[in-house]
């Protein structure tokens, strides 16, 4: 009787997951988290600690939380600050996504344009270039004169600020478009306008986002200009107002406010890009 023996390797035996195992899982996790809140702590800590003694000019980090609580909820000095905070948020999301809307509208067919025909490269970029430099606080006396005091002022100083970033990114993105991909699109029969649509725009598309993300954060550093047009409502309103009366803690606040609420913009807008662009290695 002949005796078969399998030399062939066997498949090592998989252990169940250790306590150790799923506690450095568990750490694996908390580790950006923790890893993002260490500057912040530091910095409150520093701020805290400079905060004493007899001439110190910036309020300890416990009067800005209780200003912002007050601002948000009222109840603690009830004056007009108080319960405030979401009538001021809305007005300024209003002006925000107002002028960046405005300015995709416009920077999005124009970048396209200049990046891909070579005649509206000659005419329109000479110009948005020189354009471009002029801070939006310059615009501002200007604003005022054409749009007269209000919303309007501030809706337009916000689409110049949010109009640059994304021109130049989508500019960028479309002369970046490798030309072995149109190459490759010739191949199998793609000519004319369906180039544009199927090489063109997806190959520009991770520039574009990355547009995107910066004109939103400009248009979020420029609503305190914007909001310095006269208008009642609004975060830069109370960073204005606040600035007469020397509450120096209802002012750290409110840009407090503005940082979360610019983090927040821009983590919804890179959501939908990792969504759009799952195919890109650098939008993963």
């Amino acid at each position: 009787m002949t005796i078969m023996v399998d030399n062939s390797p066997s498949e090592p035996m998989r252990s169940s997951p250790t306590a150790i195992d799923t506690i450095s899982t568990f750490v694996g996790k908390l580790k950006k988290p923790i890893l993002a809140v260490l500057l912040p702590l530091a910095f409150i800590a520093i701020w805290h600690f400079s905060t004493y003694g007899a001439y110190s000019l910036i309020p300890p980090p416990s009067d800005v939380a209780v200003a912002l609580y007050d601002l948000a909820f009222g109840g603690i000095y009830d004056d007009a600050y108080s319960n405030t905070l979401l009538t001021h948020v809305l007005a300024s999301l209003g002006r925000v996504f107002g002028g960046f809307g405005l300015g995709c509208i416009f920077a999005l067919p124009l970048g396209l344009l200049i990046g891909r025909t070579p005649l509206f490269e000659q005419l329109l970029e000479p110009t948005f270039q020189v354009l471009r430099p002029i801070p939006v606080t310059a615009w501002l006396p200007l604003a005022m004169i054409i749009f007269g005091l209000g919303p309007s002022s501030a809706v337009f100083l916000v689409f110049l600020g949010a109009f640059y970033p994304v021109l130049i990114n989508t500019i960028f993105g479309v002369r970046s478009v490798d030309n072995r991909l149109f190459e490759a699109a010739s191949m199998l029969g793609c000519q004319g306008s369906a180039q544009f649509f199927n090489v063109v725009l997806p190959a520009s598309l991770p520039s574009i986002f990355t547009g995107l993300r910066l004109g939103l954060g400009v248009a979020w550093m420029v609503i305190v200009v914007g909001e310095m047009t006269g208008v009642q409502t609004g975060l830069g309103a109370i960073i204005m107002e606040a600035r007469q009366l020397s509450r120096t803690e209802i002012i750290i606040a409110v840009m407090l406010v503005i940082g979360i609420l610019g983090f927040i913009s821009d983590q919804i807008v890179m959501s939908i890009g990792r969504r759009l662009l799952a195919w890109s290695p650098s939008h993963v």
